[in-house]
């Protein structure tokens, strides 16, 4: 079967071609932006892809064409499908009924956090030999791939709750149907599809409506929103975890890089890992929860967490040059900015730390974070925000009464010549955004070079 995918660059519907291919259908896909890591990915699997959105890139007219929710009507490709009469499906349709029909499927859902401990679920699992098949919004460094269908009942899947297609605006969740649901926490985000923190509370109930009574619902006990959402119903057993939970950590280092699990009151073993910050923490907790769940055993969960090597774009040491330290994240909202920040703080002392973020997701642009970006830089000597044109909101305007030593660039050459002349050996720079940003890490670590 030939299948076509609308914005296969996506991290998830790049999972998803992956998974296609695994099963044997001939895929290729079309996107308007073709970036790392997806891409290169993608490549590697044979899966040829196309720039852009041209009708043509359907002639022949494909088996079936799996639709991107970041595609909508007026789209020419969109367009094209419709009036031709071509077969289409949302990506979520698509995976739950090709992929997790029949299997124990594990999903990660919550503001922060969902592709990290997918990452760490799925890892755990396999050290356990359980050998899942995992889809995640990113790529684990543990397996080198975002996604496989796995040997074995377990699927291991990120649950977003983002919207499905133009066409479905349910949250992608609602078509997994968990036996086994971390919800990890829950904030505002998604400002361009949800009104308020209640629109997405009543998204994360219809999840928790479709977990079976045999299964297994985990959420942190401190967290209020999620309180909420079970308080709405739940047909499900619950653990929790953190302060408060059935699942706690004592930490053993300040940066969380070792602390010891206890479960239900009893120790049950410390973690030692590469990872930093109270937030991967609160995963591991999660992680453990969801892994004893299908039947392994603290000790070996903790034993699996103490390999884990996180995930590409998370807190990743992309470059070394000179003694500056030049990090890649993810982080593109300000608690999930604030939670990485202050792992590092944590982890290097008195290093000077310089953060380089671009607000670039669509609740950024559209503001709806901007009162939080001030106070979610704290922890760093001295930041650089990237401001282009078509931002839409006055960001030197929003950072101006920052407590820290702050610079708005509206070019990369702007920033790259004002790290260049602050960073000295020992510095730590954090690259922030939830897209390629200009390919800045490699043009940086080249400037530091030279």
């Amino acid at each position: 079967m030939h299948i076509h995918i609308l914005g296969i660059c996506g991290t998830f519907m790049g999972s998803l071609a992956v998974l296609a291919k695994e099963l044997g259908h001939r895929v290729t896909g079309s996107d308007a932006n073709v970036y790392p890591p997806m891409s290169t990915q993608l490549q590697a699997q044979g899966i040829e892809l196309m720039q852009g959105y041209e009708p043509a890139h359907l002639q022949p007219a494909p088996d079936l064409v799996v639709v991107g929710n970041a595609l909508s009507r007026g789209n020419p490709a969109v367009e094209y499908v419709l009036n031709q009469g071509l077969p289409y499906v949302s990506g979520p349709q698509w995976l739950a009924d090709h992929v997790l029909q029949g299997r124990w499927v594990l999903g990660v859902a919550g503001t922060h956090g969902k592709t990290t401990t997918t990452s760490m679920l799925a890892w755990v699992l396999e050290h356990a030999g359980m050998s899942p098949g995992f889809l995640i919004g990113g790529v684990p460094q543990n397996f080198g791939i975002s996604a496989r269908l796995g040997g074995t009942p377990f699927f291991v899947v990120e649950a977003d709750e983002y919207d499905s297609a133009f066409f479905d605006k349910r949250s992608k969740f609602v078509h997994y149907r968990p036996r086994t649901a971390i919800l990890n926490n829950l904030e505002f985000d998604h400002a361009d599809i949800f009104p308020d923190l209640a629109a997405i509370e009543r998204q994360f109930h219809h999840l928790v409506r479709t977990v079976p009574g045999e299964g297994l619902v985990i959420h942190p006990q401190a967290e209020e929103a999620l309180a909420r959402v079970v308080k709405m119903g739940c047909w499900t057993p619950v653990q929790t975890t953190g302060d408060g939970g059935q699942w706690q950590a004592r930490l053993l280092s300040e940066d969380g890089s070792r602390f010891e699990v206890i479960f239900g009151g009893k120790p049950e073993g410390i973690v030692e890992w590469d990872l930093t910050g109270q937030h991967n923490v609160a995963n591991a907790l999660a992680t453990l929860a969801a892994a004893r769940h299908v039947g392994v055993v603290p000790a070996l969960g903790i034993a699996g967490l103490s390999s884990f090597k996180s995930v590409k774009r998370r807190m990743e040491k992309v470059a070394e040059v000179n003694g500056v330290t030049i990090y890649d994240d993810f982080a593109h909202h300000p608690t999930a900015i604030a939670t990485t920040l202050d792992g590092l703080r944590k982890r290097v002392g008195d290093a000077p730390v310089i953060a380089v973020i671009e607000p670039r997701s669509n609740s950024m642009k559209l503001g709806a974070h901007r009162d939080g970006l001030p106070d979610s830089v704290v922890q760093a000597d001295q930041v650089f925000w990237y401001a282009p044109a078509n931002l839409g909101w006055d960001l030197a305007g929003t950072v101006a009464g920052s407590t820290v030593p702050t610079v708005v660039c509206d070019s990369l050459e702007g920033i790259i010549a004002g790290v260049k002349a602050m960073a000295l050996p020992g510095t730590q720079v954090v690259v922030m955004s939830n897209g390629g940003f200009g390919g800045l890490h490699g043009k940086l670590a080249q400037a530091l070079a030279e």
